[in-house]
């Protein structure tokens, strides 16, 4: 039998949200809430959750997907990634009331939709789970090393930039100076945020310290051309804090080479879905 696509709509701070079950017809115990990454609605570029949540409900896991407040069919003042917790809560709920079997939930995120799912996990022990999918960890010196680490190797070596500069097609000084201002970036003492100053932790801080509370298990999918992927890339090289987090039993962790930022592919979508579904019945 075909799974059952069903819209739902449930409350949020006095706002309608809007989203889609997938309900296979032999569902599993636990189910996957897609979190998206913003600004995007629960379809996601080119499709992609809505592919996602087809495709793990043919395999037998329910899922869903959402607006959260302010984006898509949702009401509400649109909200950053840090000021969906609520929105997490309500969609749980109405996942579990509208899927009764269901004992547990896995939080699936893309970028920031990731980092929002690991750091509500901890406080919500119906998340057994987190898939996370190029999570956001940006930070002005994390993403000046990650740009000079592999966007620039990889110019260098690119037969087209030495033919345009053989045709005095470059803008060499203005090529210079980025390249200048990202080492800076890079290599420089960082001064205080506002966070910082008022006494918040930074975001690969509380990441960390969000992902480290959470006991349940942990899958890492990494795009292998994306820089928001490798800038979370390179945290265990900067923090042992990171490296012992991301070591540990408890997480699996895969890169995808030449994939971008959405695994845009349909090879790259679906080895994204297969690494998922396989992880789930491990979990």
């Amino acid at each position: 039998m075909q799974p059952e696509e069903r819209a739902v709509r449930f409350t949020c701070g006095g706002a309608w949200l809007h989203g889609v079950l997938s309900l296979p017809a032999q569902a599993a115990s636990r189910g996957v809430l897609i979190v998206v990454g913003g600004p995007q609605v629960r379809t996601g570029s080119h499709r992609q959750f809505t592919l996602l949540a087809r495709s793990l409900a043919q395999a037998g896991i329910p899922a869903m997907r959402f607006d959260y407040r302010g984006m898509g069919d949702s009401e509400g003042i649109p909200r950053d990634f840090e000021q969906i917790q609520d929105d997490l809560r309500a969609a749980l709920d109405c996942f579990l009331a509208q899927a009764p079997g269901l004992t547990d939930v896995v939080l699936w995120g893309l970028c920031d939709g990731a980092s929002a799912a690991a750091l509500y996990a901890p406080g919500d022990p119906r998340v057994a789970g987190l898939a996370l999918l190029n999570p956001w960890v940006r930070t002005e010196e994390g993403a000046a090393k990650a740009t000079l680490k592999h966007y620039y190797r990889s110019r260098v070596l690119d037969p087209g930039l030495w033919k345009k500069i053989a045709a005095g097609q470059f803008d060499l000084r203005q090529a210079t100076g980025s390249f200048v201002g990202l080492v800076r970036s890079a290599f420089k003492s960082p001064a205080p945020s506002a966070q910082q100053e008022a006494g918040s932790a930074s975001l690969p801080e509380r990441m960390h310290a969000a992902l480290r509370q959470f006991k349940g298990s942990i899958l890492v999918m990494l795009s292998g051309a994306d820089l928001t992927a490798q800038e979370f890339a390179g945290l265990p090289s900067a923090s042992d804090d990171w490296a012992r987090l991301l070591a540990g039993a408890r997480v699996t962790r895969h890169t995808l080479p030449g994939a971008d930022h959405t695994c845009s592919r349909r090879e790259w979508h679906e080895q994204v879905v297969d690494w998922t579904a396989t992880w789930l019945r491990a979990a």
